[in-house]
């Protein structure tokens, strides 16, 4: 080989190199007329997805008005790839639910709720809640069989608090109207029956009583509600029935709750709750709660057999399983900490499901998870763009696990001095805030549902722990990535869109914190667009034109710190 030539061979060879370094990840427009494009192929339906995917439809995206944006000029820091083809999941459309409760007004009669909840679109609401579902009354009648006192979290018996379904005063939610909010916001919703009732009731079987109360209410919902929960946290000692009295107690049962004793009752509750669905013609899934993680370090006894004896009493009787999660401890924590907990927690839930139920003998079901929020406390993390950043990934990673179900709890709490993990003010925040003014988290989860697609893709990223990717398709042809940068530092990103072919434009929504109350900022700002006070985000939330550039280049966006980028791209017509 003469020097020349051998020259230009090593140039040759040193630029190859170069190109396929993994430092060097400037995007190649791909010619999809030239190049074999996979299709979809969907996946069989998942156990722990299940029926929740059976009114699936398919998504079309409606291209928002836009301003043309430059691309950025400096190079890429991380890739994301996506595969297009590579479909993990058909997503469920009832993944994006929030809780009602009975302390947060009649709903339809306060509009601006009432619109904000309508934009939401969560498609599934529960109702009555959490712990006031285990002293809720639906017929609006307290039995007599009821004891005057009931024990606290701590032990102490306590003057009981019972709460009626037909309470129409201003401050509270009355079963009618809740069936009212979900005719009107388009819900289905999913109801939590008085469970505790069958543990701290006097007749001679209270279980049997208070299953035939469940009943009735199945006879009076009329097929409204197809999805129903035996009993709330009832392994919790914050829970009324998980201590009763036992010299009130008639049937033999032991002065605290396991599971076996709740397996048991769950079986009667099921039995006469199908029935009178028979009854109306109605089709109902009925839920039992378990344990959400390996409780083996739990500090309550009563979980560390609580998965396991419910399946030894109950077998395969429950249509489905309820996990509740707050991924986070109650400490200050911080923003770093809480960004962390999504993809650790949701993976957990998954897995230990998987395990206990392998464990217990039965079949893994559809896996609910009907709580789910913040419990980090000291610095209003619960209200802040922080939760929002979380919320987002929490979706993605439900997703990537295929749960089939999830409520967040909840749409309005109370204050708190910030400690308050309500969706929308109840107005009694400092700083002039308005009643039903929405919290980052609102923004984040409505730009979710409107610009991830009806499937999931497969997506990975490179070069960058900081940076999280969620990738969809929509029916329509387009293609959708959401980008979460959970660092402090600015990344500049490439999309690398495998088995799709392009079309003109992509379309995103840049969401970043305010410079208020250090990294827990209560503001969102949608492509700088932000609220008008001291909290909240831009009210004109629908409209915001999005940020476009040509897909003639590629997609490469800018990711601020603490961010997240909703994508969609055009496929080609």
């Amino acid at each position: 080989m003469s020097s020349i030539k051998y020259y230009s061979f090593c140039l040759l060879a040193l630029m190859a190199c170069k190109n396929n370094s993994k430092t060097d990840i400037t995007p190649v427009k791909t010619d999809t007329s030239t190049v074999k494009i996979n299709p979809q192929t969907d996946p069989a339906i998942a156990k722990s997805t299940g029926f929740f995917l059976d009114d699936w439809e398919s998504k079309t995206f409606m291209v928002p008005t836009y301003t043309n944006v430059a691309q950025p000029t400096v190079a890429a820091t991380v890739t994301v790839n996506v595969d297009y083809s590579a479909v993990i999941t058909k997503v469920p459309k009832y993944l994006f639910g929030n809780n009602t409760n009975p302390y947060m007004t009649q709903i339809v009669t306060e509009p601006v709720l009432m619109n904000n909840i309508k934009a939401l679109s969560p498609n599934i609401l529960r109702f009555p809640g959490g712990n006031i579902s285990s002293v809720f009354f639906w017929d609006g009648k307290i039995p007599a069989d009821v004891p005057a006192n009931l024990y606290d979290s701590n032990g102490n018996a306590v003057a009981a608090t019972y709460w009626l379904g037909n309470n129409t005063a201003g401050w509270t939610l009355s079963l009618d109207n809740y069936y009212s909010a979900l005719q009107q916001t388009n819900s289905t919703g999913i109801i939590t029956v008085n469970y505790s009732y069958a543990r701290y009731g006097t007749s001679t079987h209270p279980d049997q009583v208070a299953a035939h109360l469940a009943a009735n209410w199945v006879r009076y919902d009329k097929g409204r509600t197809k999805y129903w929960e035996i009993g709330n946290e009832s392994n919790g000692p914050w829970q009324a029935g998980w201590k009763i009295d036992v010299s009130k107690n008639r049937d033999g049962q032991p002065q605290t709750i396991s599971g076996a004793v709740y397996g048991s009752h769950f079986k009667v509750f099921a039995d006469s709750m199908r029935k009178a669905a028979a009854e109306v013609n109605a089709q109902i899934k009925i839920g039992a709660q378990l344990v959400q993680t390996d409780p083996v370090n739990s500090w309550n006894a009563v979980d560390k057999t609580w998965n396991s004896g419910l399946f030894a009493s109950a077998g395969d009787y429950a249509d489905f399983y309820i996990v509740h999660d707050y991924f986070t401890g109650s400490d200050n924590e911080t923003a770093a900490t809480i960004l962390n907990t999504p993809v650790t927690e949701s993976k957990a839930i998954m897995d230990w499901m998987k395990t206990t139920t392998t464990q217990g003998g039965v079949s893994l079901k559809p896996i609910a998870l009907t709580e789910w929020n913040l419990f980090a406390t000291g610095s209003k993390q619960m209200v802040s763009n922080i939760a929002g950043i979380h919320a987002t990934m929490v979706l993605g990673e439900l997703l990537k696990n295929q749960f089939g179900m999830a409520s967040r709890w909840d749409l309005a709490n109370g204050w708190a001095n910030g400690d308050d993990q309500g969706m929308f003010s109840q107005g009694d925040e400092p700083d002039g805030i308005s009643k039903w003014t929405p919290r980052p988290s609102f923004y984040y989860m409505y730009y979710f549902q409107k610009y991830f697609g009806d499937r999931m893709v497969s997506s990975s990223v490179r070069n960058s722990a900081d940076i999280l990717s969620y990738a969809s398709s929509f029916g329509s042809g387009e293609a959708g990535v959401v980008i979460v940068n959970k660092g402090v530092s600015t990344q500049t990103v490439n999309v690398n869109i495998k088995n799709f072919a392009v079309g003109n434009r992509f379309y995103y929504y840049t969401f970043t914190g305010g410079s208020d109350n250090g990294e827990f900022s209560r503001k969102v700002y949608v492509n700088g667009n932000g609220p008008d006070g001291a909290a909240g985000g831009p009210s004109n939330y629908s409209k915001l034109a999005a940020n476009s550039s040509t897909l003639q280049n590629g997609i490469k966006i800018s990711a601020p710190p603490r961010s997240v980028v909703f994508i969609v791209a055009d496929g080609k017509k």
